[in-house]
């Protein structure tokens, strides 16, 4: 059932806020429409000052997916295309759409996963959160209260569920969740978070964010996660415990 938001609507609480959505795509050929029209619709009913999707993509789509999302921004005016073929993974397009969204200067930047690993239907949660607690960042958690970890293979529950205690312990965190990719920021505290330098190569940057947020006023929303959205084999692994021990070297200098 969707959610009414009509609270958020009368007060116009939103009527001040632009917004950021980064959304990194690739091979989404069969759903990325829809997808997009999704997101754009549960973003819609907060009525926000203005609403930018910023679509990144690269030479790692090959079935299409980039021709669709051109010919698709000339139909929807709130979709950005954005092609940068100097991208040498997926950092890489997170962090074009992360900078591509502060230089529109949004007030609220929104990253999700396109393929519908996150779904659309969890983003109010995000807006919400961040306008009744009045924080800095909100993050999705597929282990918090409430959260789903669906139609993934059983290993990557694991080295998620791992990966989060391990973080929390060597770096002092307190989340629930501390390698997904569904989050909220302001303009401001993602810039701070992003000066700190991202040098992860693959999903463990997720990790870095959070860890470089721990001082800011943040908090966690429920998501249902739904399928991996990559590959997790022994280089992702090597990334991640290299950057591990980069934070955790950073946590001993007092430096996080």
């Amino acid at each position: 059932m969707k959610e009414d938001n009509s609270k958020f609507r009368i007060n116009g609480l939103f009527s001040a806020i632009s917004l950021g959505i980064v959304c990194p795509m690739a091979n989404e050929r069969s759903f990325v429409e829809q997808f997009v029209k999704d997101v754009m619709e549960e973003c819609r009913g907060f009525e926000f000052k203005s609403v930018n999707f910023f679509a990144i993509l690269d030479n790692a789509s090959k079935d299409g997916t980039l021709e669709i999302v051109r010919d698709l921004s000339k139909q929807i005016c709130e979709l950005q295309f954005i092609f940068a073929p100097e991208n040498q993974c997926v950092v890489d397009a997170y962090i074009r759409g992360y900078y591509e969204a502060m230089r529109a200067m949004c007030d609220w930047i929104l990253e999700i996963d396109a393929g519908y690993s996150h779904q659309p239907t969890d983003i109010p949660k995000f807006f919400k959160t961040m306008m009744e607690g009045s924080y800095d960042c909100v993050f999705g958690s597929r282990f918090c209260p409430g959260g789903k970890f669906t139609n993934s293979p059983k290993m990557r529950y694991v080295i998620s569920r791992g990966g989060t205690f391990l973080a929390n312990l060597l770096l002092g965190t307190k989340l629930h969740d501390m390698t997904s990719g569904f989050e909220l920021f302001t303009n401001n505290a993602l810039q701070e978070i992003l000066s700190r330098g991202i040098i992860s190569r693959g999903p463990f940057f997720q990790t870095e964010i959070r860890t470089y947020a721990h001082g800011f006023r943040i908090t966690e929303v429920p998501i249902h996660y739904r399928a991996a959205s990559h590959r997790i084999d022994i280089k992702v692994l090597r990334d991640a415990f290299s950057g591990l021990r980069h934070l955790f070297r950073l946590r001993l200098a007092n430096a996080l």
